[in-house]
């Protein structure tokens, strides 16, 4: 079974939160396995979620939960390995409801990872989570 990469030295960051109110919508609501809070992006349309590993990883599987009614048409995976520049990984085209979603397998070395919503007004994200099978230190 795979297990989580995100960790306390995880670092992320998003596009935006919405009406800044970070204390409600901010992005540490979508790693806290709670299905009643979320992150919640403002309006625009590219919304974005990057993660950074303490340690170089390998993702078996990424997973995301949106809010029926505000999930994007069409995301876009990508990686890179520290200091090097993001290349896209693959495409996922998620359903605009309430389930949990497997959106990509990986099978190579990351450092940082960024979703990012293509064609989306408003996001919100119920849950983000990396597995993985192992890690491996770069």
């Amino acid at each position: 079974m795979a297990s989580s990469l995100l960790c306390s030295e995880t670092q992320s960051r998003v596009s935006s939160v919405l009406n800044r109110d970070v204390k409600q919508y901010g992005k540490k609501y979508m790693f806290d396995c709670n299905e009643e809070t979320c992150w919640n992006s403002d309006q625009g349309e590219c919304q974005w979620v990057s993660l950074e590993f303490p340690n170089s990883v390998r993702v078996s599987e990424l997973k995301v939960q949106f809010q029926g009614g505000f999930s994007a048409k069409t995301c876009r995976l990508e990686g890179c390995l520290k200091d090097k520049d993001f290349t896209v990984l693959s495409h996922f085209y998620p359903e605009d409801n309430n389930s949990l979603q497997v959106g990509s397998h990986c099978s190579f070395l990351y450092s940082k990872l960024a979703v990012t919503a293509e064609v989306a007004i408003n996001v919100i994200f119920n849950y983000l989570i990396c597995a993985k099978n192992i890690v491996h230190s770069h």
